[in-house]
């Protein structure tokens, strides 16, 4: 995922692409229907896409630049646009997938071990890259600072907050604390390194805030539909029963 972002920076603006990233509400609501079979209420629907139109508007500094989405020369906006469409479905995809992964576990796995056993299936993937370019312009082990070191250490650290509070929630809340998260990133931004803020970022971010409680204290419970084959099974295990009960029913009147 991390490939295709960089995939559409080179093709189209930070505009554009923050335009397409909001869509990852949605599509981790919907392959959470779809994967985990949850019933979502109307109310929480509205609050998702709420939600989704306030993080749009409180990004507007970004978006609204009319320079942004021309800044990259010569790139193919086409290329872009789906990738950063791949991006945002396999993001919903995998939190939902990780999700199940970690509830429905057989083997009883840490989040340790499940998140190095899933990380590895990346490794070659980017030591290919890596070994393909040449280690790039700052060679195999240039590059490396302080803060970049630090940064890596935050990343970890954040993957696994990310694990915890999918197995102790659920990805949809996961979402919901982001996109909180980017309300004070912005706040703290703007105090301390004088970033933008805007009326209608508040304005936003009063929508933003509303849209998480609306979806909290929405008191509509969560149903989580059956498979189809269930009751076939069911009714498949009666059948096999139903003749020893009468069988024993039967002895037990001689």
């Amino acid at each position: 995922m991390n490939i295709l972002s960089f995939v559409a920076l080179r093709n189209i603006g930070a505009g554009l692409f923050t335009v397409f990233a909001q869509l990852k509400i949605l599509t981790t609501a919907t392959f959470s229907a779809i994967i985990l079979r949850r019933k979502y209420s109307m109310a929480r629907w509205r609050a998702l896409i709420g939600l989704m139109m306030g993080v749009l508007l409180f990004s507007e500094p970004i978006w609204n630049g009319a320079d942004e989405t021309d800044a990259v020369v010569g790139g193919q906006k086409v290329l872009g646009c789906t990738a950063v469409m791949i991006e945002v479905s396999l993001s919903g995809f995998a939190s939902i997938y990780f999700e199940k992964v970690i509830k429905t576990d057989a083997e009883q796995m840490t989040i340790w071990e499940r998140n190095f056993q899933l990380a590895m299936w990346s490794f070659p993937i980017y030591l290919g890259l890596i070994l393909y370019e040449g280690g790039g312009e700052a060679g195999f082990i240039g590059g490396w600072s302080i803060a970049a070191v630090m940064l890596s250490i935050l990343g970890a650290a954040g993957g696994l907050l990310v694990a915890l509070s999918i197995k102790h929630g659920d990805s949809i809340l996961k979402t919901l604390a982001v996109t909180g998260s980017i309300l004070l990133s912005s706040i703290f931004d703007h105090y301390f390194l004088f970033g933008p803020l805007t009326p209608i970022m508040v304005i936003a971010g009063v929508q933003v805030v509303i849209a998480i409680c609306n979806y909290t204290f929405d008191l509509s419970p969560v149903e989580t539909r059956k498979s189809d084959d269930a009751p076939a099974k069911t009714a498949l295990d009666n059948t096999q029963i139903d003749p020893l009960i009468r069988q024993e029913a039967g002895m037990q009147k001689h």
